[in-house]
């Protein structure tokens, strides 16, 4: 079995000692709040349960801050790192708890930062599983990378606010294809903003939806779309400029 087939011993110990730096700062928050039931902290698979934990989490929220900041964090860039699902409902508590300025700012962080984490990850450790898993995708990814080399940053933020490609993909994809970090990075700062000021709105207005299809209506698609399409539209035109501009090799006259 080749080296690209297998993942070796310090890799898979390189995975849990992420997953266990985590945990050490959830435990750790978990020490520094009251002695109480918190048989309710689980991750939402629903809006009924996230209904209920943001009910328990509304009387924590004031007292201790810092804590559930720290915790909701944790969570956050943890089930970004692994792919965890369910990363929506931690965008809709970030709204019901902080409100709409505070909601998005911690949604962009998070996210932005179990991103990053994701990609240095598989820089290291995710060859393997990205090949396994989309082969045809990566080869179309990576051949999309190379052609809008120069407009990437164009590229990444179309990639971020539409659904050509889903997150986890980029997340895993992108260090492979030698996407830079920072244009990586930037890309996610910025391109992930419409879709969490959605969830976060929808968030603060938690009670009142009835299924995560209310999220996304047609005019919330449209814009997203519309974005998407304004970030790409620099890079098109200057691949159309750039091919006008080629110069023509001059004929020597005999």
């Amino acid at each position: 079995m080749g080296r690209e087939e297998r993942f070796p011993v310090w890799e898979a110990a390189l995975g849990a000692g992420v997953a266990a730096a985590f945990a050490t700062g959830l435990i750790v928050v978990y020490l520094s709040m009251p002695d109480s039931d918190y048989s309710f902290l689980k991750l939402p698979r629903n809006l009924e349960e996230l209904q209920i934990l943001t009910g328990h989490l509304e009387n924590y929220t004031s007292d201790y801050t810092i804590q559930v900041l720290v915790g909701y964090c944790s969570v956050y860039i943890f089930m970004q790192t692994f792919m965890i699902p369910g990363t929506i409902f931690m965008s809709l508590l970030a709204g019901a708890l902080f409100g709409q300025l505070r909601g998005v700012a911690l949604v962009v962080f998070a996210a932005s930062a179990g991103a990053s984490s994701c990609f240095f990850l598989s820089k290291l450790i995710g060859k393997p599983l990205v090949f396994s898993l989309w082969p045809d995708k990566l080869m179309f990814f990576q051949k999309q990378v190379a052609k809008r080399r120069e407009k990437l940053l164009n590229y990444m933020l179309f990639l971020r606010v539409t659904p050509t490609l889903p997150n986890t993909f980029i997340n895993l994809a992108s260090p492979i294809v030698d996407v830079p970090y920072h244009i990586f990075l930037l890309a996610t700062l910025i391109g992930l903003i419409p879709a969490a000021y959605v969830t976060v709105r929808a968030g603060i207005a938690l009670g009142e939806l009835t299924s995560l299809s209310d999220l996304y209506d047609t005019q919330s698609i449209a814009l997203l779309f519309l974005i998407g399409v304004v970030s790409v539209t620099p890079a098109l035109l200057g691949k159309d400029e750039a091919q006008e501009k080629t110069p023509e090799i001059a004929v020597p006259m005999s």
